[in-house]
């Protein structure tokens, strides 16, 4: 979609596509990455280091329980079965010492009818995973094989990372650079007198840290899914270099011990249940494991990182998002969230966000990037941010927001956390205030929205909403003056002080690329005056 929309707006863009196309299919091109050193393995790998970035199964299937010989002649096949078929990241759910022949004759098949450039089979990041599970799944058939396949095998990857240290460069894709980086300088250990590709890969991978992370080593797309990502590839890389006794440089280190402190103050909980800007529930129990297992010990002492702040006590935590909009061109995860909060108590999520509905070509995207799927203020319908579709067909910022008069105060008395942000002064000359107490010993969170109008303002409708879990049972009582939240271990009151408050039916996105029905409490008006406060209070009961 985001092609044809670039090319009808863009003919020279289409142009110049369509010339690329031509000279990646031509026989110079071809010529071109086929140039390659002799040289066969030098070092393959433990497939343990793997762990990090897929799941291998410790009960592992059959090669010959699947029928895969004559697959590469098949043409109805869905665009995402193609990609993780060529891939061969499936070769790591396979015990490939149950069949080397087969396992030899499959990849050798695949050779015959991919061995040169092909849009869909070559793109870069079905490439590089495809380059990263022939090396490292290599110990199991390649020794016993023949001169000939190995000769072939060996070049067809080089000629493979030809293409994609040649290509890697021009992709938009910040995943697609990681992955492609990590092939690279597996390639680079792996094969002899192939130092180039090791120097590339360092190259390519100082690029991505110096260009990725903000000073503190959070991803500037403020996407916490991306601590997950990048910090199982730099530890994947280290492993690598560790394994093969190669120096491991110092900037990977530090990228590492700050990308793990976020990883701590932001994933402490073993299933990430915080729903904020492109998060939805992640089962990290694994990689927890494996990071155990190869001695990296995170640690974060900080409550705030990355624009969220965090404060907690043995049985309560609130977090919120105090952080401004990341840069345009790191926003396709972003969701309209600024000052959304949090709340959990022994365990359960009182107050939540909605989630986030990750499938790009599906409505319900740019419908969870919306602030109505955040526990925050709407004006007027609206977002506090817009989105345009980029030339990827992601949803990506048209306009930004700054948070500002950031306050972070926490004793054993009192928690306090306030921001503002501007994200309605262009369009409505408005901004908002928002300002959480909570006291510890009375379980009780005090909030105040301020909607501050900076100029002339007309009347103007507003939407406080704080979103529930699906489980959470809520009632609006007799007296229209509360509702009562009923969790599995307790029970809380929230009371505000407009009259028009109440329960509405909202979609909850917390498991990836699915949404099933809850519940959110809603506060709307108007805006009446130069500075509306709206306060309200959770209570436990």
């Amino acid at each position: 979609m985001g092609y044809k929309e670039n090319s009808i707006n863009n003919p020279f863009f289409y142009l110049a596509k369509q010339i690329r196309k031509i000279y990646l299919n031509s026989n110079i091109y071809d010529t071109k990455i086929s140039k390659i050193f002799d040289g066969g393995f030098e070092y393959i790998p433990h497939l343990k280091i793997f762990d990090s970035i897929i799941k291998i199964n410790d009960r592992k299937n059959r090669i010959e329980d699947y029928e895969i010989e004559n697959v590469w002649e098949s043409t109805d096949i869905s665009e995402k079965d193609f990609k993780k078929l060529h891939s061969f990241f499936w070769l790591f759910t396979i015990d490939l010492k149950s069949s080397k022949s087969i396992t030899r004759s499959v990849i050798s098949n695949w050779t015959k009818y991919n061995h040169n450039y092909s849009y869909k089979s070559w793109e870069l990041d079905t490439i590089s995973k495809r380059i990263i599970s022939w090396i490292g799944n290599s110990n199991s058939f390649y020794h016993e094989s023949d001169e000939k396949f190995k000769l072939i095998f060996t070049k067809v990857i080089k000629k493979q990372l030809n293409h994609l240290i040649n290509e890697i460069q021009n992709t938009e894709s910040v995943s697609d650079k990681m992955i492609g980086c990590a092939a690279i300088i597996m390639g680079g250990l792996s094969f002899k007198y192939q130092s180039q590709y090791l120097n590339i890969g360092f190259q390519l991978l100082k690029k991505i840290i110096d260009t990725i992370f903000d000073n503190d080593g959070f991803p500037k797309s403020r996407n916490p899914r991306q601590i997950i990502f990048y910090l199982k590839y730099f530890v994947f890389i280290r492993e690598l270099l560790k394994d093969s006794n190669t120096e491991i440089p110092e900037y990977l280190n530090e990228i590492i011990f700050y990308l793990g402190q976020s990883f701590d103050f932001y994933f402490e909980e073993d299933d990430g249940r915080y729903l904020f800007n492109g998060s939805h529930n992640i089962n990290i129990i694994g990689l927890k494991k494996y990071f155990k297992n190869h001695n990296y010990k995170f640690k974060n002492k900080l409550n705030n990182l990355g624009g969220y702040s965090i404060l907690k006590n043995k049985k309560d935590k609130i977090i919120i998002d105090l952080g401004s909009t990341p840069e345009k061109k790191y926003s396709k995860d972003y969701q309209c969230g600024a000052l959304s909060f949090e709340i959990f108590h022994d365990k359960e999520k009182v107050i939540t966000n909605c989630g986030y509905f990750q499938n790009y070509d599906h409505k319900l995207n740019i419908l969870s990037k919306s602030t109505a799927a955040h526990s925050a203020l709407s004006i007027d319908d609206r977002s506090s941010c817009k989105f345009k579709k980029d030339n990827l067909s992601h949803y990506t910022l048209e306009n930004t927001l700054r948070v500002s008069n950031k306050k972070i105060y926490f004793d054993e008395e009192i928690w306090e956390l306030q921001g503002t942000h501007d994200g309605y002064l262009k369009e409505y000359g408005i901004l908002h205030q928002r300002n959480i107490k909570f006291i510890p010993k009375e379980l009780k969170y005090i909030g105040e929205d301020r909607i501050i109008c900076k100029k002339d303002f007309k009347k103007i409708g507003f939407d406080i909403r704080f979103h529930l879990m699906p489980e959470t049972n809520a009632i609006k009582t007799q007296d229209k003056k509360s509702i009562l939240l009923q969790l599995k271990k307790s029970g809380w009151k929230f009371t505000c002080n407009c009259k028009n408050f109440g329960l509405e039916t909202g979609l909850y996105f917390g498991k990836k690329d699915t949404y099933i029905e809850n519940r959110n409490i809603f506060i709307n008006g108007e805006i009446i005056k130069e500075e509306e406060v709206i306060n309200w209070e959770i209570k436990k009961i």
